[in-house]
């Protein structure tokens, strides 16, 4: 069975040393209930129900799947009765507010919970997390008497959450969706219509499933103008709380998927099912982006877990593989061969998928300290920039994540050889697992065209050119450490590279607009490999000049890095400016 072990030290390396959680926490009065101590103590927990009660459900629940018998979905076995212990233990309202019996923790300790859950088990994390999502829509949408009845039970475990968007013929672009919402005398909606690839829509973990739903009144606008947000559940709630009778709604099936096989991907059959408006009507889409731009920093994050427990097995595995010698001579001449770890191009592998898993670990801390300034900061204009800045790295966190947790799976099934390629080591249900990730939420092309259409090209670079000046900030505050300057004169060379591509672009796209989804994607990488390169610099600035073996290590990886990874943000770029014609050219018979 595949290890994993939480990176515990690196994780308090970053929040503490990288970030100084502690002080940014006793800084801000909203987070004064937070102390470093008490994060260490749920880090340790968290790593033990990581590791002893998912990782072990991992690979049985691929194997056995979910099961649907006359519209009642059957989890794997273990599942029910893991979510049972997961959900006592407080874990699902971890950062909820405290009046819904959440506990109040900020993202960045949120983070790190959910990478070490998707590393041990992604399929099982989905039921929690849509459940998180979703109350998360609802606490800023929805009616105060709504919430109060709701969130108490989701964020407990005994109910759990949906978000029910894609339609059979609708996905990317919702404006088409034939759901629909027909008002009732008693203020309620019936909600009628079916919805695909709905993440646990029906499963046998909670008593109710509360699906939020996307859908039209008979009157609304065309378009995306005219969708609303409905709360409908599987059973309806009484007046005291009890559940009541079933509502109309029920899977037709599940769908037989590439991985994550013991997550339920339900088809959902909305048949006249009472619904109530959450938020207001013909806004919906603004309702559902607070549960959609979790989703979407949650997939990277999954992309990293599964990256970094790929990673672990690998490194184990070529340690203890003994095949060929040495081209400098024999490194275990008592052995009949040498580990993999003697040939460059193995720890070229695995040196590219560790130096990825440390940045995005540090990436994915500081689009959370973000995140929590949005939420906690008491000045308004700290908030407004710190959600400016959310708007710009969501889709890059999520595409460039997940694109290269991919890769790194990849590459770390390489590792192992013809032994990847086969089921029992593990190897492979992390690449199948993992797919998804660069899929669901928005397809990482969707999310590049964001990134490049809306929150670049849209106000000319503004958001780019903040992050820029932050980055050059920092950067001066390593000019003149000799041993920092390798990483000082790259991350100014990336900013220099990316503030030209990004003007050029803008001017490129003012006279042809398809140069914005032309250029999307190559953009995005090139930007994530700066964003990655900021916070190499901020790692090396933490670890510089310390005397331990963890820090020298770190200084090394951050030299390959620079030397080895970073020259791809230059070859993006190049493919950036070789602009649309290339590709518009062909006539559309041609494909």
């Amino acid at each position: 069975m595949p290890i994993y072990k939480a990176p515990l030290r690196d994780m308090r390396f970053v929040l503490n040393e990288v970030f100084d959680a502690g002080t940014f926490w006793q800084n801000n009065p909203a987070l004064n209930h937070v102390d470093v101590d008490t994060v260490n103590a749920i880090l340790e927990e968290m790593a033990k129900v990581s590791e002893n009660v998912l990782l072990p459900l991992n690979r049985s629940g691929d194997e056995e799947g979910c099961s649907i018998n006359n519209g009642v979905v059957t989890t794997p076995t273990g599942f029910k009765e893991a979510f049972k212990q997961y959900a006592e233990a407080g874990w699902i309202g971890l950062g909820a507010d405290e009046k819904f019996g959440g506990q109040g923790m900020p993202k960045m300790v949120t983070v790190m919970t959910d990478e070490m859950i998707f590393a041990a088990n992604p399929s099982f994390t989905l039921y929690p997390l849509l459940s998180i999502g979703a109350a998360m829509s609802m606490a800023q949408h929805a009616t105060p008497e709504i919430n109060d009845m709701y969130l108490p039970k989701m964020y407990s475990g005994e109910w759990s959450g949906t978000m029910c968007l894609t339609e059979p013929h609708s996905g990317t672009v919702l404006g088409i969706i034939r759901a629909k919402a027909e008002p009732q005398a008693d203020g309620s909606y019936a909600i009628s219509g079916t919805k695909i690839f709905i993440t646990g829509g029906e499963h046998d973990l909670t008593d109710n499933i509360v699906h939020l739903v996307l859908a039209k009144l008979p009157d609304a606008p065309a378009g995306s103008r005219g969708i609303s947000l409905f709360l409908v559940p599987k059973f309806l709630v009484n007046a005291d709380g009890s559940l009541g009778e079933r509502n109309p709604v029920a899977a037709g099936s599940i769908e037989h998927k590439m991985g994550i096989k013991g997550s339920a991907t339900c088809v959902m059959n909305f048949d006249g099912a009472k619904g109530f408006l959450i938020g207001k009507v013909n806004q919906g889409l603004a309702a559902m982006f607070v549960m959609m731009n979790y989703e979407r920093l949650s997939m990277g994050i999954q992309g990293l877990g599964a990256s970094d427990a790929a990673y672990q097995n690998a490194a184990a595995y070529a340690r203890d593989r003994l095949q060929g010698r040495s081209a400098t001579g024999a490194k275990m001449p008592e052995k009949m061969a040498d580990s993999l770890l003697v040939h460059p191009d193995v720890r070229r592998m695995l040196l590219r998928v560790r130096a990825h898993n440390e940045a995005a670990r540090c990436f994915a801390m500081y689009a959370a300290q973000i995140l929590d300034q949005t939420k906690y900061s008491a000045d308004p204009a700290v908030a407004q920039a710190a959600s400016d800045r959310v708007a710009l790295l969501t889709p890059v966190v999520k595409a460039f994540l997940t694109d290269k947790g991919f890769e790194a799976c990849v590459e770390s099934q390489q590792v192992f050889g013809g032994h990847g390629f086969i089921r029992e080591w593990g190897m492979e249900q992390y690449v199948r697992d993992t797919r998804i990730s660069q899929i669901y939420e928005g397809t990482n092309g969707v999310q590049a065209q964001d990134l490049m259409g809306r929150k670049v090209a849209k106000n000319n670079g503004v958001f780019v050119a903040s992050f820029i000046a932050e980055v050059r900030d920092f950067n001066a505050t390593l000019a003149g450490d000799a041993n920092l300057a390798f990483i000082h004169n790259a991350l100014e060379q990336a900013a220099k590279e990316i503030e030209v591509a990004t003007q050029w672009v803008i001017e490129q796209a003012n006279r042809n607009p398809d140069e914005i989804n032309a250029a999307a994607l190559d953009y995005l990488h090139a930007f994530g490999l700066l964003c990655y390169a900021y916070m190499w610099a901020k790692m090396a600035k933490a670890a510089v000049g310390k005397d331990d073996a963890f820090y020298t290590d770190k200084m090394r990886l951050a030299q390959f890095f620079v030397t080895r990874m970073l020259p791809e943000l230059s070859s993006r770029l190049a493919s950036v400016k070789s602009g649309s014609d290339v590709m518009m050219d062909f006539d559309m018979a041609y494909f």
